[in-house]
């Protein structure tokens, strides 16, 4: 059994027991939460796919820890003009585990 699951910005595959990498959401460490937005599932009885998303589907994940990404460098740059930019950016993630997925009515 697997669904496709929107968090954040993205959307991702998701089984039961598996852990994603996804943008940092408002949850703490150690947190459960469920994620409503499930556009496909797949389990024993077929395939639904949703339209939007699948009614009364909820994926169920917990929030195993958050960390920062590796620094992105941003340079920009004009000749014969001067003009030197330089800026930095690091993306905070958070590492989910899912727990449960469940179908609803």
């Amino acid at each position: 059994m697997y669904a496709v699951i929107k968090a954040g910005a993205h959307q991702y595959k998701a089984s039961v027991g598996d852990e994603l990498i996804v943008e940092r959401l408002p949850y703490g460490v150690g947190e459960q939460f469920e994620l409503s937005e499930v556009y496909l599932l797949v389990d024993e009885d077929g395939i639904s796919v949703g339209q939007p998303t699948v009614d009364g589907a909820v994926v169920r994940a917990t929030v195993v820890d958050e960390f920062r990404g590796p620094k992105i460098h941003i340079f920009k740059y004009k000749p014969k003009e001067r003009y030197r930019r330089r800026m930095g950016h690091r993306q905070t993630y958070m590492l989910l585990r899912i727990d449960e997925i469940a179908k609803g009515a």
